[in-house]
C-alpha cells in the first residue's frame, strides 16, 4: 500500500504547472476511464473514483452515454499519469488520453463546469516531507451494496453464452485483473479476478459478479470504441458493411476504387473502402499500387496471398492498415488510417473493423468518376508518396556498385534505385562530396563507367548524363558543354570546372567525354551565400573518384577509348550507367 501513495504523490508532483501556462481549448486533455449508457450508474461510478483518486468529472458522451474522466491535464502530463496509474492498477488497462471536443454537458462534480483551464495540483511534495509512519494510505472505496445476492448472480450468470462468457474474460485480461486463457470457464482464476475487480471498483467481493457488474465490466472495455462511436454501416454501392469509427469519420466521395470517408473530428483518422470489379493481377496492381501511397508508410509488415492481401506502414505521425481479396470477380476490403500514439484505442478499432466486415451486394463502377480533375502525382485522389530529394547517380561494375552526390543520401529512412531496388551507403567523402552506394541485391547493369585514366584536354566536349527533372521523364537527358578548366575555383586538383547549365536533379550524374570515358561526377552548386553563374558547374575528377572507390574495395574499369563515337552510342551508354537515385523521410 505505501508503494501505491509513494506513486501518487510521484503522480501529483508531475501536474504542478505554472498556472499562466494552464490555457483552455486543445491544450488540455483528459483521461477517460469509464464509460456508462446509464447516467444514475455513470454518477454513482463518479462518486467511488472520487473517494480514491483527484480530479475526477463526469460529461455526457452523446448518443446517451456518459463517461468517467480523469482532469484536465498538461498533454505531456497526461501521458505520464496514464502510465502510472494504469500500473498500480487504479483505473482500468484500456483508459485512454480523450479530448474536450468529444464532451457535452457536465454531470460531475455536481454544478460543477471544469473544461476550460487545466489542473494545477499543490503536490504533497511541497508540504513539509511526512516520515514513514505519518504517510496517510490512500482507503479503498466503500463497498457498495450490491444489486443481486450471490445466488441470484449466479442464476443470471448460468444464463450467459460460452461468447459472453468469454466476453466477460477479454475485459477482465484488458482491465489487468484476469491472466489465463480464454476459455467461457469460469473456474478459480476467473472468479478470483472478479473477486480483485470487485475489490478495486468498491464491490463486495464475491467473486460472482452481479449482471450490473457485468455491464460495468463490458462498458469499461468498451469505452475505446464508444469514444470514437463505433457503429455498423453499411456503403450499398461499395458493398461493403463493416463497423466504422463513426464519431470520427464521415463519408466524403467515391472515387473507384475507393470510397472516401474523411475525418470529421480533430483525431484525424480516415477510412476508405475498397471495391472493384477484377482478377488476381488487379488485385496484386491494387497492392502494388497502395505501396505508392502517402497514406501507407514504408515501414511495416507486408503480406501476400493468393486471393488476399495485407499492408500495414508506420511513419509520418500516421499508422495505416490495409486489407483487400478477391472473391468472385470482386475485390473489397478497407484501409484505417490512425494517427500515432492512440495504440491501444486503434487496436480496439481495428479488430472491430476486421472481425464485423462484410462483403454484399454491389462494387464501385470503374468508369465512375472519369470527370473528376486529373492529377498525375494523385491516385483516385490519394497522393502518391514522392521522395524528399532525388539526384543523379552511375553504375561503377557489373554488380550495380555505383557513385551518387552525399546530397542524395542525406538522412534518408531509406535510399531507391529508379523508385524500385534499395540500396544502402558502403562509403562517402563528406570534402569531396561522393557518396559510394550498393544495393541490396545485385543488379546487372545495361552499361558500367569506364574511368579516364589520364588528364583530359582543356575546352574538350563533354556531356552530362543525368535525370534533370527528377524522374518525371522516366529516363536520363544529356546536358552538353565543355571543360571549362582541371582544377576547382580555387585550385583544388580534384575539381574540374565545367561550362555547362545543370540542373540540380543532374547532380551526382557521369560527365562524359566524346569516346564515351568518364572524366568525372557532376557535383551539386555550393551551398550558402555564394550562387556561381548559371553556365558554370564543378565536378569531381575521375582521379579522385577512382581513389574513393578503391578505398572501399571496389574495382573500376579504365577507359581506353580516345576517338569520337556517334551520338546515338553516346546515348546509349550514358542510358545503360545512369541510374535515379532517391533519398525517402
Amino acid at each position: 500500500m505505501k508503494r501505491i501513495v509513494v506513486s501518487i504523490l510521484f503522480v501529483l508532483a508531475l501536474l504542478v504547472r505554472p498556472v499562466a501556462a494552464q490555457q483552455a481549448g486543445s491544450d488540455v486533455v483528459w483521461l477517460q476511464i469509464e464509460a456508462h449508457p446509464s447516467l444514475r450508474v455513470a454518477q454513482d461510478r463518479a462518486r467511488i473514483y472520487s473517494g480514491s483518486l483527484p480530479d475526477v468529472n463526469g460529461f455526457s458522451l452523446g448518443g446517451n452515454w456518459y463517461g468517467i474522466v480523469l482532469g484536465p491535464y498538461a498533454p505531456e502530463d497526461a501521458e505520464r499519469v496514464l502510465q502510472i496509474y494504469r500500473t498500480e492498477r487504479r483505473i482500468p488497462q484500456d483508459s485512454f488520453v480523450a479530448f474536450t471536443r468529444n464532451f457535452g454537458q457536465q454531470f460531475w462534480p455536481v454544478g460543477a463546469s471544469t473544461q476550460q483551464t487545466a489542473v494545477t495540483v499543490t503536490p504533497a511534495a511541497q508540504e513539509p516531507e511526512a516520515t514513514e509512519e505519518e504517510t496517510t494510505e490512500v482507503q479503498p472505496p466503500e463497498p457498495q451494496p450490491v444489486d443481486e445476492t450471490p445466488a441470484e448472480a449466479r442464476r443470471s450468470e448460468r444464463a450467459l453464452s460460452a461468447d459472453e462468457r468469454k466476453d466477460l474474460q477479454i475485459a477482465l485480461k484488458a482491465a489487468g485483473f484476469y491472466t489465463s486463457g480464454i476459455d467461457g470457464a469460469f473456474g478459480p482464476g476467473t472468479r478470483r479476478s472478479m473477486s480483485d475487480w470487485q475489490a478495486a471498483y468498491g464491490y463486495e467481493t464475491t467473486g460472482i459478479l452481479t449482471t450490473a457488474q457485468r455491464k460495468v465490466l463490458l462498458d469499461q472495455y468498451n469505452a475505446p470504441l464508444i469514444s470514437v462511436g463505433m457503429r455498423l454501416h453499411s456503403d450499398a454501392q461499395a458493398g461493403i458493411t463493416m463497423q466504422i469509427p463513426a464519431g470520427e469519420v464521415g463519408f466524403a466521395r467515391y472515387e473507384p476504387p475507393f470510397a472516401h470517408y474523411d475525418a470529421t473530428g480533430d483525431l484525424g483518422a480516415r477510412l476508405l473502402m475498397i471495391s472493384q470489379p477484377g482478377n488476381a493481377a488487379t488485385l496484386f496492381g491494387l497492392y502494388d499500387i497502395m505501396q505508392t501511397l502517402e497514406i501507407v508508410p514504408l515501414e511495416g509488415p507486408r503480406q501476400k496471398g493468393k486471393s488476399s492481401f495485407t499492408l500495414e506502414g508506420r511513419g509520418n505521425g500516421i499508422v495505416s492498415y490495409t486489407q483487400a481479396s478477391l472473391n468472385n470477380g470482386q475485390i473489397k476490403g478497407f484501409t484505417l488510417i490512425w494517427p500515432t500514439g492512440d495504440e491501444d484505442r486503434r487496436n480496439r478499432v481495428l479488430n472491430e473493423m476486421k472481425t464485423s466486415f462484410s462483403a454484399t451486394e454491389g462494387v464501385l463502377d470503374p468508369a465512375a468518376g472519369g470527370d473528376a480533375e486529373q492529377n498525375i502525382d494523385l491516385v483516385s485522389g490519394l497522393e502518391i508518396r514522392k521522395p524528399r530529394v532525388s539526384r543523379s547517380g552511375f553504375f561503377i561494375d557489373a554488380s550495380g556498385t555505383l557513385v551518387t552526390t552525399v546530397e542524395a543520401v542525406q538522412n534518408c529512412t531509406r535510399i531507391t534505385l529508379d523508385q524500385d531496388y534499395q540500396a544502402e551507403l558502403v562509403t562517402k567523402d563528406e570534402t569531396l562530396g561522393v557518396a559510394v552506394l550498393r544495393p541490396l541485391n545485385p543488379l546487372a547493369p545495361l552499361s558500367v563507367a569506364r574511368l579516364r585514366d589520364d588528364t583530359p584536354r582543356l575546352q574538350s566536349d563533354i556531356a552530362v548524363s543525368g535525370y534533370s527533372y527528377g524522374g518525371v521523364l522516366g529516363a536520363p537527358t544529356l546536358t552538353f558543354g565543355t571543360l571549362a578548366d582541371i582544377k576547382g575555383l580555387g585550385g583544388e586538383t580534384e575539381l574540374q570546372r565545367l561550362a555547362l547549365n545543370a540542373l540540380p536533379g543532374d547532380a551526382g550524374g557521369p560527365v562524359i567525354d566524346i569516346s564515351g570515358g568518364v572524366v568525372g561526377m557532376l557535383l551539386p552548386p555550393p551551398g550558402g551565400s555564394r550562387q556561381l553563374p548559371e553556365n558554370v558547374s564543378l565536378a569531381a575528377d575521375a582521379t579522385a573518384l577512382r581513389n574513393i572507390l578503391e578505398t572501399a574495395g571496389v574495382v573500376t574499369e579504365n577507359s581506353t577509348e580516345r576517338g569520337a563515337i556517334p551520338p546515338v552510342e553516346m546515348n546509349r551508354i550514358a542510358t545503360g550507367m545512369t541510374v535515379l537515385v532517391s533519398c525517402w523521410d
